[in-house]
């Protein structure tokens, strides 16, 4: 019984974490509803967080990061120690998206 709970409850916390958008609930300056946010919410926010600072199994705060676009793109595609790669998971405009986001992410401190 215990798992079962457990279970149910790992897969309620991803779904809150993944969240499907409440426009109203996004960090100040950040657009909710782009591809990139949109995605974002549904691949990154888990470990990310929203806004980028929640810091999950390793993830670094991504308002504060100071790589360039092209670098976080490498980094999205192929991944990075506890970050698992998205190259087969999203096309290439997919994860400039994201990029251009995380980037928006930056903008909002």
């Amino acid at each position: 019984m215990k798992k079962v709970l457990l279970s149910a409850l790992t897969i309620a916390l991803i779904f809150l974490a993944c969240g499907g958008g409440d426009p109203a609930s996004a960090p100040p300056g950040v657009d909710s509803g782009s591809k990139g946010s949109k995605l974002f919410n549904m691949h990154c926010t888990l470990c990310h967080g929203k806004d980028g600072k929640l810091g999950v199994s390793g993830a670094k705060d991504l308002s504060i990061s100071t790589l360039s676009a092209d670098e976080m793109a490498a980094l999205v595609s192929n991944g990075k120690g506890a970050m698992s790669p998205y190259k087969n998971v999203l096309t290439k405009a997919e994860i400039q998206a994201v990029v251009e986001h995380v980037r928006t992410l930056q903008a909002a401190e």
